[in-house]
């Protein structure tokens, strides 16, 4: 089974001018990290996903960063 990634989040981060690279940095991760999850291929917290929405795309509602279809 393929991993669907979170296309949302990826619009959401470009719409606010955000790069995975500095959500990296932000947290301290890799970029290949933020990839990944971003990819569907590792998955996120509930903690992490509410941080980035707040941090990064804080008008996006949850359900919609989430959605996969």
């Amino acid at each position: 089974m393929t991993a669907k990634p979170y296309l949302n989040i990826k619009a959401e981060l470009a719409r606010n001018g955000v790069s995975q690279k500095a959500v990296a940095d932000h947290y301290k991760i890799t970029q290949n990290t933020v990839n990944n999850k971003i990819n569907g291929r590792s998955p996120f917290t509930t903690d992490e996903i509410i941080d980035w929405r707040d941090t990064f795309m804080p008008d996006a509602s949850l359900e919609y960063l989430l959605a996969r279809d």
